[in-house]
């Protein structure tokens, strides 16, 4: 990844932390219904899958999945003014914050029930497959997920077609509140399972967009060669609890503070030393993406409520809701 992409790559992550940190403010006002499962701390996996994949490349994540839907071309007004019940919202108001969903790029949606959504992109890379598109299926997924029988269901059914599909763990170290290595009987509880299904299974340091970019970059070429599926385990931290009912305080201190200075934004900023690109430029990507956040909390703010009439909308392919038979 030269300068230039890479720059291009810190300033989403730099809008997507800043969308993060409105969208707890706007909780924190009563402006956004529900809860939300905020991902900073978690952009560079997001940021640097997509900067490897094609723009008709299919995007699968969990409910903690706003990065995505922003790497993915989702623009923070259209994610804020959904997690705002607003009629310009990215579903109109309809998904949420855990079903972000932005077809048109790729990104086929957020999914609350932990695991669900991994049979779904072995789905999407068998259509890529039959339509010979040369398309690739991204699954992004909790560690939690890897004690779920559809994890392994999906990466077993993927090896035996050898479908274009990855299969990329974030692994926070913790589902929910529970740390997942006081439940799981292997160190890496994705990339050491993917051999019992015959996938390779690699870690990768999932606060490093570079690292990310480069593994994903390679993967997704060999899953379009016709040699199957993997595994990737990208290692990461979230900055905030589970959920906003959520303070975190099972994470010990030293925890905390060891991957706070493992921050993604600033192994980029340090990336970007190293390519020559001075503060100046990176201090100028910063405003850019504290004007472009700015300007999308006043809009969601400002934009209507959804027409109630709309309610039975967009259930079926057509738009409509009519009983079918």
């Amino acid at each position: 990844m030269d300068g230039a992409g890479l720059l291009a790559c810190y300033e989403r992550m730099a809008v997507i932390r800043r969308t993060e940190k409105a969208a707890h403010d706007l909780f924190l006002q009563g402006l956004v219904k529900g809860t939300t499962h905020l991902a900073a701390g978690q952009e560079a996996i997001a940021v640097g899958a997509s900067a490897a994949l094609r723009p008709d490349d299919y995007v699968f994540a969990t409910y903690r999945g706003h990065h995505h839907a922003l790497a993915r071309g989702a623009t923070p007004e259209e994610c804020l003014a959904e997690l705002m019940s607003r009629a310009t919202g990215l579903c109109k108001a309809k998904g949420g914050s855990m079903h972000l969903t932005k077809a048109a790029t790729g990104m086929l949606g957020s999914y609350a029930i932990v695991g669900s959504h991994l049979p779904m992109a072995v789905g999407a890379a068998w259509s890529a497959r039959l339509r010979g598109t040369e398309q690739l299926a991204v699954a992004f997924f909790g560690d939690g997920a890897t004690n779920i029988g559809a994890f392994h269901e999906s990466l077993n059914l993927a090896a035996v077609w050898k479908l274009p599909v990855l299969f990329v763990c974030e692994n926070n170290l913790y589902m929910e509140y529970t740390p997942i290595a006081d439940v799981t009987a292997v160190p890496r509880p994705a990339a050491d399972r993917a051999p019992a299904h015959g996938i390779p299974g690699e870690v990768v340091d999932g606060n490093d967009v570079v690292a990310v970019e480069e593994a994903v970059g390679r993967l997704a070429r060999r899953a379009r060669a016709g040699d199957g599926p993997a595994v990737l385990e990208a290692e990461t931290y979230r900055h905030f609890g589970h959920s906003r009912a959520d303070p975190a305080t099972y994470r010990p201190a030293e925890e905390v503070e060891r991957w706070l200075k493992h921050d993604p934004l600033d192994l980029a900023r340090g990336r970007l030393a190293e390519r020559g690109v001075g503060e100046e430029t990176v201090a100028e990507a910063d405003e850019r993406a504290r004007a472009v956040v700015e300007r999308a909390v006043e809009a969601a703010k400002a934009a209507p409520p959804p027409d109630p009439r709309e309610a039975l909308t967009d259930v079926w392919a057509d738009g409509g809701a009519a009983w079918r038979t």
